[in-house]
């Protein structure tokens, strides 16, 4: 055994215990550990049944991110499986917890499997653009069927124990003690005399089903809902090979599909993108001693569909929040909008009418300030307007209690001079949600010039407790996220005006793996929006710095997008599918003609290099400035906020995976073309010049 591993005797019983903090993942102790365990087992002429248990929180949870990127040493997983599921005596896991990716794999490898019922299973190598390489896709299907198999290993969702359950991938569940509990398992296997049931023999998952069908179906899915991604198609592969290949033969398959995603440059972007999301919690100069203040109760300020969105953020979580409007009809608007989002769900079956009342309930309406009295976090998610964000934190100042976090979910606007209506600045904090911001994973947390330290660390605690992905950003116009995107959209806008259509911008960004093109994205949100902020930066940016006009005309014309039924593109009442807007084309003739520019053809890497590398050359001024703390952060805010494509890492990675140097050049001639909008960031001429990468920056400086 190992120091992680131990064996002992239960009578006829042997008990192997996992003991490897703090989520028993595979290191090479625990592989090591597993085999020797389950050859003692077997050699042992005593032992009838074997039991599988883990200490702490959870079941193995999968693979040990300290090995990622080093040579694998002996024993690898598939030879400890092959071990555990050869073996001559029945074996049982006892999975809580998770049972995630390698664990599920083991478990699997195992004769049965019990599962406390709060416990979750899944497979999910998918999202470090892997598949499961340790016979999962082999295993699975032949348990589960073709269908639920291909589900959950191209999606990398797990599954609750009861659904594993369903689905014949676990044969009980238990409640109480784990060693109990296996114990009496083992001990029920004894008595009625059964014997191994090798999940690589088992047949019936793959019958009973057109499993052809099945695998064209998803390859048509993946095709539409994952285009360019590499491991989705590797996996449906290989859960292909378990419908047609003996297990030696399809585990052999499913190894070789593996090495391909392996080698894949896809599978770099998605390893530094769930390391990045890992990092972006730490914040380099907050003090370890710090603690955050508790947060139990918490109110939103505005029923707009974005406070909405907040306030049902606590609700999901358990937090018990007050929704303020300033009159009774607004109030009602927005309780019903509460209820209209929940009534959704509950529509599309992943909310139960039960826990939708629950939740609602936790949602208090009001208009008087001064009920907001005793939150310990309020978060204000009023217009974008300075004016009108001080009458809200002036307030907030004379109503709420001594060490309440003031929060505003200002998208663009300067903290530290929000913070200054208030005679407390060290409490106000920036919460950026997304929207819709129940939905959305991201949340900035915007660091003001007096943030207390105390603070800070709340807000992040408070968008972990809200299960977000939190990134503190400084105090800038438009932070990180909406500073880099309003280079984007500027770029995407001048290319309508040098002859491009909104349907070919769109469609080259969607190819380069953007969730949405900037115009659809741009139409969804409202023109209005962008347009009172580019009404701001006027009045602020030099006067050289000339901005496109596509966007003005579209205003003027009362052409706001969705909401008003056209914008970049016209919608049908009731659909949101983008059609030709025919009023659209003469205004980019005019637009063209007002500057002088011959209309002309553009080819899609050039729309790509525009766009993109202006978010890049941007990122990173941002760098230098001191506004992002590091290069991942950047990325994981663009992974989680703008429909960055994972496989490309986020655009600080994408860029230097391209090439610095290939970078910088392309800026330089866009600077030289297109004037000072391009002037290169002297971060990107610095690593450019030394031969290296933002991520090499990042952690050297």
């Amino acid at each position: 055994m190992t120091d992680v591993v131990r064996l002992e005797l239960q009578g006829e019983i042997a008990l192997i215990t996992v003991n490897n903090p703090p989520v028993n993942a595979l290191g090479h102790a625990v592989r090591e550990g597993l085999l020797q365990a389950f050859q003692s087992a077997e050699a042992d002429p005593q032992v009838r049944a074997v039991v599988l248990v883990c200490e702490g929180n959870t079941f193995i949870a999968g693979a040990d991110i300290k090995e990622f990127g080093k040579p694998p040493q002996a024993p690898s997983l598939p030879e400890v499986i092959e071990v555990i599921e050869g073996s001559s005596k029945p074996s049982v896991a006892v999975i809580h917890g998770t049972a995630l990716g390698g664990g599920l794999e083991v478990a699997l490898g195992c004769h049965y499997r019990i599962a406390r019922k709060d416990s979750k299973v899944g497979l999910p190598e998918v999202k470090l653009g892997l598949l499961p390489g340790a016979g999962g896709t082999q295993r699975l299907p032949r348990l589960a069927g073709v269908e639920k198999a291909l589900d959950m290993i191209v999606s990398g969702t797990p599954i609750s124990a009861a659904e594993a359950v369903e689905h014949s991938i676990v044969d009980e569940l238990f409640e109480g003690d784990l060693r109990e509990s296996g114990l009496a398992y083992a001990r029920r296997m004894v008595e009625e005399g059964r014997a191994p049931r090798r999940t690589g023999e088992q047949t019936r998952g793959l019958e009973g089903a057109d499993n052809e069908a099945l695998i064209r179906a998803k390859h048509a899915e993946v095709a539409k809902r994952m285009p360019g991604l590499f491991s989705p198609l590797r996996c449906i592969a290989a859960v292909e090979a378990a419908t047609k290949l003996p297990l030696a033969e399809g585990l052999k398959r499913e190894r070789e599909l593996f090495a391909e995603c392996l080698n894949s440059p896809q599978r770099g972007a998605l390893v530094h993108s769930f390391f990045a999301e890992r990092q972006a919690g730490k914040i380099n100069d907050l003090p370890s001693d710090v603690k955050p203040r508790p947060i139990k109760t918490a109110a939103v300020i505005g029923g707009g569909t974005m406070g909405v969105g907040i306030a049902l953020s606590f609700a999901n979580v358990g937090v018990p929040v007050k929704l303020l409007e300033l009159n009774d009809e607004a109030l009602q608007r927005g309780l019903q909008r509460a209820r209209d989002t929940y009534a959704a769900s509950v529509k599309r079956g992943s909310l139960t009418e039960d826990t939708m009342e629950k939740r609602l309930a936790l949602i208090t309406g009001v208009t008087d300030y001064a009920v907001l009295a005793d939150a310990d976090v309020v978060v204000e998610a009023v217009f974008e307007e300075m004016g009108v964000k001080q009458q809200v934190f002036e307030q907030l100042d004379a109503v709420c209690k001594p060490g309440a976090i003031l929060a505003s979910n200002t998208s663009s606007l300067d903290l530290n001079a929000i913070a200054a209506f208030t005679e407390r600045p060290e409490d106000v904090v920036g919460l950026h949600f997304f929207s819709p911001a129940n939905v959305m994973r991201l949340l900035e947390v915007v660091r003001g010039e007096k943030t207390s330290n105390e603070v800070l660390a709340t807000a992040m605690a408070i968008g972990k407790q809200l299960k977000k992905v939190s990134v503190v950003v400084g105090v800038c116009d438009g932070f990180v996220g909406n500073r880099m995107v309003f280079q984007y959209g500027r770029e995407a806008e001048f290319l309508l005006e040098e002859g491009a259509t909104p349907q070919q911008v769109d469609g080259a960004l969607r190819n380069f793996g953007m969730a949405m093109g900037p115009f659809a994205m741009r139409d969804l949100s409202g023109l209005d929006i962008g347009q009172a902020i580019r009404k701001r930066q006027r009045a602020t940016l030099p006067a050289h710095l000339d901005f496109p006009t596509v966007s003005d005309k579209l205003c003027a014309a009362g052409m706001l997008g969705q909401k008003t039924g056209a914008g970049y593109y016209r919608y049908e009442p009731g659909n949101r599918t983008p059609l030709e807007n025919p009023e659209l084309a003469p205004m980019l003739e005019a637009a063209s003609q007002e500057k002088g520019i011959e209309r002309k053809a553009l080819d899609e890497q050039y729309i790509v290099e525009r766009c993109i590398f202006a978010l890049v050359n941007e990122g990173a001024k941002i760098l230098e400035e001191g506004i992002a703390q590091r290069s991942s952060d950047i990325d994981v805010i663009y992974l989680n906020g703008y429909g960055f494509p994972a496989f490309r890492g986020g655009p600080m990675f994408y860029a230097d995976s391209v090439g610095l140097d290939t970078v910088l050049a392309r800026v330089k001639e866009l600077h030289a073309r297109c004037g000072d909008w391009w002037k290169p960031a002297p971060l990107l001429e610095k690593l450019a010049a030394e031969g290296r990468t933002f991520t090499e920056w990042q952690a050297g400086q």
